[in-house]
């Protein structure tokens, strides 16, 4: 593999680095930049990679302006047995970039053209600076100043790192005036921004049947939250067949976990709109504020084409290890779903998972069974639950009383079970009190 506008190799580790790396920063596609691998793509390996990676790091955040913390990872891999360094750069929102001892001259800008990194024009560079995004959420000021951040350092101890008394200044909380901005205020204990996870029932929003409501506090809190209500939500479906007993999740749990966080890091929160998470019988729907970031096109988006419209928030997400490397989510996505899942506009992007398509599969001699198999662990319900879902897969016009009489309980108890089974999703009355019980999901119930 030879060099390319997003590809640089470097032999060793030299003073030319932060030029190489603004350079992608400039560019609007980013790049990768290789130490330990020379011009003509051989590996060669560097002596000592953990010591140039603290080195990588500090550098990048010493000697850039405006910061790219957030907007870069430096990652070990394995070529042909050699250990090297790979250097992923996003495409920066805050053009231009450059060296701090040497300003915004054409001595500290470069733009990348083709295989190298070259001096910014002066013309350029004003005209980079005109455009610059001012009303971001590192810029706005937080309307409250008195905030705390005892969750915030709870996550962090837990990844084994404890914030000092200057984390507000190294995690870039404070806006040029050295007070909380607003970056801060999504981050602290306590906020007004709350994060909704609504279900229907069916396949409109007509029917709201569940509402929660996340957040008031610690975004990072508030997204651990969702996840865990939509990891729960995500029931398993377990197929039985004459030959083996096959187990499949609503919807890919990578691909949910990546558009869930998504979600959260690139939503844009200028506007005080936070992402919602919406379930539907058929399809679980994600939608972020913001399109896309400006001079990203969708077909780069796809590609997996880096531009953070949060780049603080992305950095602490990456030190929470809740995000791995930048430009990794949307190509995980599309391992499992297609480019037509995903919907565009100005100032909304949705992403919409359909449930998994089962019923093809099907034959006479089949059973589908929501959450699990019959007399199996189905995570959500109680045994009692459990008995009571057993019993309507047998006999689907089956009454409270019969039921009551089957399980040796009143009929008071069967009525609160089969509420509970209705309210998680697993059945439904069809025709009234003399119809029948629809186990969701399934096509055929074997009769056992």
């Amino acid at each position: 593999m030879t060099e390319t506008n997003r590809i640089e190799y470097k032999q060793q580790l030299t003073d030319s680095l932060e030029k190489e790396v603004i350079a992608f920063l400039n560019y609007k596609e980013g790049g990768v930049i290789y130490i330990g691998i020379n011009k003509e793509g051989i590996a060669v390996g560097v002596p000592d990679s953990d010591s140039d990676q603290l080195k990588i790091k500090d550098r990048l955040k010493h000697n850039i302006s405006p910061s790219c913390m957030g907007l870069f990872d430096v990652i070990s891999e394995n070529n042909n047995g050699l250990e090297i360094i790979k250097i992923v750069v996003a495409s920066g929102s805050e053009k231009p970039y450059f060296l701090r001892k040497f300003g915004m001259t054409e001595k500290g800008c470069f733009i990348r053209i083709g295989t190298a990194s070259e001096p910014m024009p002066q013309k350029m560079i004003d005209e980079l600076f005109a455009k610059r995004i001012r009303n971001s959420i590192s810029k706005i000021k937080s309307n409250q100043q008195a905030l705390t951040f005892e969750q915030l350092k709870i996550y962090y101890e837990a990844t084994g790192t404890k914030l000092n008394d200057k984390f507000a200044t190294n995690l870039e909380l404070l806006n040029a005036d050295n007070e909380y901005n607003y970056v801060a205020y999504l981050l602290s204990d306590k906020n007004n921004t709350s994060i909704k996870v609504a279900k229907y029932k069916g396949t409109s929003r007509v029917n709201l049947i569940e509402s929660n409501e996340y957040g008031y506090g610690s975004l990072i809190k508030a997204t651990k939250q969702v996840l865990d209500k939509i990891e729960l939500e995500n029931k398993t479906i377990t197929k039985i067949t004459s030959k083996e007993r096959q187990e499949t999740r609503l919807w890919d749990a990578i691909a949910l976990r990546e558009a869930i966080i998504n979600a959260f890091v690139h939503n844009d929160y200028t506007n005080e709109i936070p992402p919602k998470f919406e379930i539907f019988d058929d399809r679980i729907e994600i939608t972020s504020a913001g399109g896309l970031p400006e001079s990203l096109s969708q077909e780069e988006f796809f590609e997996g084409f880096s531009v953070p419209r949060n780049k603080e928030i992305m950095r602490i997400f990456k030190d929470l290890d809740l995000v791995e490397q930048l430009g990794s989510g949307i190509p995980r996505i599309l391992e499992s779903y297609p480019k037509e899942c995903f919907k565009f506009s100005d100032n909304f992007l949705r992403m919409t998972f359909p449930v998994v398509e089962i019923a093809s599969q099907v034959n006479e001699k089949d059973s589908v069974i929501p959450g699990g198999a019959i007399g199996g662990a189905i995570a959500d319900l109680t045994e009692r639950q459990k008995e009571v879902l057993e019993i309507i897969i047998k006999d689907d016009k089956i009454s409270y009383r019969t039921i009551a009489e089957e399980m040796k309980i009143n009929e008071s108890a069967v009525l609160k079970h089969i509420e509970q089974l209705k309210e998680k999703g697993y059945i439904e009355r069809i025709g009234g009190t003399r119809g029948f019980w629809k186990v969701i999901h399934s096509i055929k119930s074997e009769k056992r």
